[in-house]
């Protein structure tokens, strides 16, 4: 019996036509270099890289929510404001004495039933995104105004632990050495699931004669996520442990991942945003494709609302300001085309990862915000004009 010849992809082509995912990774791994010279080593420090994630997982999951909005051609302007209703709102049925997971839960169905109402308008009544987001960024920003009296709403401390707490800790883990071990057995769990993965995946192809990636480039890929991964387990499991957060945060990641790349709901959002109208010659329900894109959305909103008030440990009616700009930010900067049909969420979320080191960086620099407002507009219009130069240098557009 013969064998199936292997047929693999030129390494040279592979790279020039992911040269933006690997520059974004480069991009990270710079920034982060150039600011460990600048403040001496802090900023990769467990206690520092453990606040980044702390202080930017909701914008992370704002993230998640708005690439998909952007890859059907749309834009949220209303997150922040729709964060701080939510948030305001969950904050006053949680002192009504209902508990943690019953408002996680009605905050989420809040955020998915302000999702539709903006879907509905944007996909059947086909008013642009930008002018319902815009009149709901408004909207929302006014009620929290009048639900909280334009005064904060106390919570205890049991509403942060989704946000602020520890895995370890929860589970009354001490520390074994130098380490807490939740850390570092949840990244070898995910190293032996990535490698399994991966394995599978490439012996299915080269079952089917589908391109494979060479097998030293394959290689050196799992090796550094592996190494990656451990060093991040390396930073928590030397300070505190693992954050709660960061399990919300990951299963986020792989269920919207999973989603676009691997469902036919994926294949339907991209398509809707690479051509609507190729799409419903192709028998696709384009309308409500989009009207799902925003109730996705909503309910990230939702569950970043109970995040982001669980880290201020109090719902202020000024709350959110800005949100809508860093996820906007994320999505552009990880690689999110301005034209529609292109993204992904793991680009996304390292897109947002170099906008909370920038911060994070300029803040141990005791930079302003003015200064990190600079930055970022900076650093936004380079990575708008490095999409549209590279579309038109490939006829795209």
């Amino acid at each position: 019996m013969g064998t199936k010849a292997v047929h693999t992809a030129d390494a040279k082509a592979l790279i020039k036509n992911n040269i933006r995912n690997y520059s974004m990774f480069l991009m990270l791994a710079l920034i982060m270099v150039i600011f460990a010279f600048l403040t001496g080593g802090i900023n990769l420090s467990p206690h520092n890289v453990t606040n980044i994630f702390f202080h930017n997982s909701h914008v992370l999951i704002l993230a998640i929510g708005m690439v998909q909005v952007i890859i059907v051609k749309g834009i949220d302007l209303s997150v922040g404001s729709v964060c701080a209703f939510v948030g305001a709102l969950s904050a006053m049925l949680y002192n009504t004495g209902i508990g943690m997971p019953i408002t996680l839960a009605a905050s989420i169905l809040m955020g998915m039933a302000i999702g539709a109402w903006h879907g509905l308008w944007v996909a059947y009544a086909k008013l642009p995104a930008f002018i319902v987001t815009l009149a709901g960024m408004l909207l929302f920003r006014g009620l929290t105004y009048i639900v909280t009296q334009v005064r904060p709403i106390i919570i205890d401390g049991n509403y942060a632990r989704l946000a602020t707490g520890i895995l370890d800790e929860a589970l009354g883990w001490g520390r074994i050495g130098p380490y807490f071990p939740a850390p570092i057995i949840l990244a070898f769990m995910l190293i032996a699931l990535l490698l399994a993965v991966e394995l599978l995946g490439r012996r299915t192809k080269i079952a089917n004669g589908f391109e494979v990636t060479p097998l030293p480039l394959f290689a050196a890929k799992l090796a550094l996520v592996s190494l990656l991964i451990l060093a991040l387990a390396d930073r928590f499991a030397r300070f505190r442990g693992l954050p709660i957060v960061m399990i919300v945060l990951g299963i986020t990641v792989f269920v919207f991942h999973f989603i676009l790349k691997h469902t036919v709901l994926g294949r339907y959002i991209y398509a809707v945003g690479g051509n609507d109208r190729s799409a419903k010659l192709s028998g696709i329900n384009s309308e409500f494709v989009t009207f799902l894109v925003f109730v996705i959305m909503g309910s990230l909103t939702g569950l970043a609302a109970v995040i982001s008030t669980g880290i201020m440990n109090t719902a202020l009616p000024q709350a959110g300001m800005l949100f809508e700009l860093d996820a906007i930010a994320a999505c552009y900067i990880g690689g999110v085309s301005a034209a529609g049909g292109i993204g992904s969420v793991i680009g996304v979320v390292v897109g947002g990862l170099v906008m909370g080191a920038i911060n994070n960086g300029m803040s141990l620099m005791f930079l302003g915000t003015h200064h990190q407002h600079v930055v970022k507009a900076l650093i936004l219009l380079l990575a708008v004009f490095y999409d549209i130069y590279t579309r038109r240098k490939a006829g795209l557009g």
